[in-house]
């Protein structure tokens, strides 16, 4: 069975490198680029993916789909640019195509920030789907949080990804900003609204959920800064849902 490792990538260069060879043991590496203006495409080439580049940005569930039809493996490995295969996690795909048992598998993502591995505040063990057979998976249209869709049965595979998704504060500041951009104005086109006093309670409730109930308390200053950025993430998309919701009638390009 062939196996296809798609990457979407833009401006990756510092992670580039060490995703592309947790999965050498792949048959195909497809790196589908957005117009990085760092080294991430030579980088990727250097290792021995194939890359290819679009001249838009439709959002992540799109553009994985679109590496995807890219792929010609009988099995479909999606892995992010921050985030490595682990040598278990590697036997466990390979054992799994072997046997064939489901349509698709799931895998564990630990993750760091700021210098600790996060094993609580709803960080862990973070089970997404990434594995499964071409024909039988397909990633939802969302711009953000997307996930695939399968036909069929999933299963779980052993070992885990390491992920390493904020080199900065900054950097999870801007991500926070643009996602909580794209998320208000999915949920405004579904005809979802919100009260003024809509943010501030959302807000309370995720910073309560991430630092008590799901133990953010146990990862240290780390876990109460998580729930903090959870927390206005959570602000952020709710305070411009509603702001989209008090322009005139015809002024938000959700409309058109």
């Amino acid at each position: 069975m062939k196996l296809s490792v798609i990457v979407i990538t833009k401006n990756e260069a510092a992670h580039i490198g060490a995703c592309l060879d947790s999965v050498a043991f792949a048959d195909e590496i497809i790196v589908l680029d957005s117009g990085s203006t760092d080294a991430t495409c030579d980088i990727a080439r250097q290792k021995g993916a194939r890359v290819e580049f679009t001249a838009d940005w439709p959002g992540f569930g799109p553009q994985k789909n679109r590496a995807l039809d890219l792929a010609t493996g009988d099995w479909v490995l999606s892995v992010d640019a921050d985030e490595r295969v682990t040598p278990a996690l590697a036997a466990s795909i390979l054992r799994a195509i072997a046997v064939s048992g489901a349509q698709a598998y799931r895998a564990a993502r630990l993750s760091n920030f700021c210098g600790r591995w996060i094993r609580h505040s709803g960080w862990w063990p973070d089970y997404v789907v990434r594995l499964f057979r071409r024909d039988a998976g397909r990633f939802s249209d969302a711009l953000v949080h997307e996930h695939v869709i399968v036909s069929g049965k999933t299963g779980t595979l052993d070992g885990h990804f390491l992920h390493y998704p904020y080199a900065t504060l900054e950097i999870f500041i801007d991500k926070i900003n643009r996602y909580s951009t794209e998320a208000a104005h999915a949920a405004y086109r579904k005809g979802r609204r919100t009260s003024m006093f809509g943010p501030f309670g959302h807000a309370a409730w995720t910073f309560m959920r991430h630092y008590v109930l799901r133990r953010g308390v146990l990862d240290g200053w780390q876990g109460l800064v998580l729930a903090g950025m959870a927390a206005t993430g959570s602000f952020y998309r709710y305070v411009k849902l509603y702001w989209l919701g008090k322009q005139p009638p015809g002024a938000n390009a959700d409309e058109t």
